[in-house]
């Protein structure tokens, strides 16, 4: 599963580091592997919270979904939301976050939707931007 598992860049805000990972999945025992193989490596297993979301289609076409806060209150949830408004599947995003003794209050949410989405976008799980994803950049 390691040489699956693609981890994205850091955000570091007052002292708490953001890093999303993720893999495509095709069931919820590979989800499971999926978090077994990401919790060998001893930073990640270190970190605060390491909150997951997955978004997958069984093979009778059903879709399956879940998430987990790993005690960041309705993080996963929020990160469950962010993979169905942009119609991620088959994918499975863990994002860790290491607390840094600064609350950041509800900027923490925005954090770990911003580096599960940038990576997301990265590795072609999303088409185009999601409805409502930001805003339009202004050309240079």
């Amino acid at each position: 599963w390691l040489a699956q598992i693609v981890s994205g860049e850091p955000l570091v805000d007052r002292k708490s580091t953001f890093q999303a990972h993720l893999a495509p999945v095709f069931s919820a025992e590979e989800v499971q592997e999926v978090l077994a193989a990401l919790m060998e490596n001893t930073k990640i297993a270190r970190a605060s919270h390491n909150i997951l979301a997955f978004r997958l289609t069984t093979p009778s076409g059903n879709l399956l979904s879940d998430c987990d806060d790993d005690g960041e209150s309705a993080a996963g949830g929020r990160l469950l939301h962010l993979l169905n408004i942009v119609g991620a599947a088959n994918v499975c995003v863990v994002v860790s976050r290491w607390y840094g003794g600064i609350h950041l209050g509800p900027d923490r949410f925005k954090h770990i939707n911003s580096v599960a989405r940038q990576l997301l976008a990265s590795q072609g799980y999303i088409g185009g931007e999601a409805p409502g994803g930001g805003g339009k950049k202004k050309p240079r």
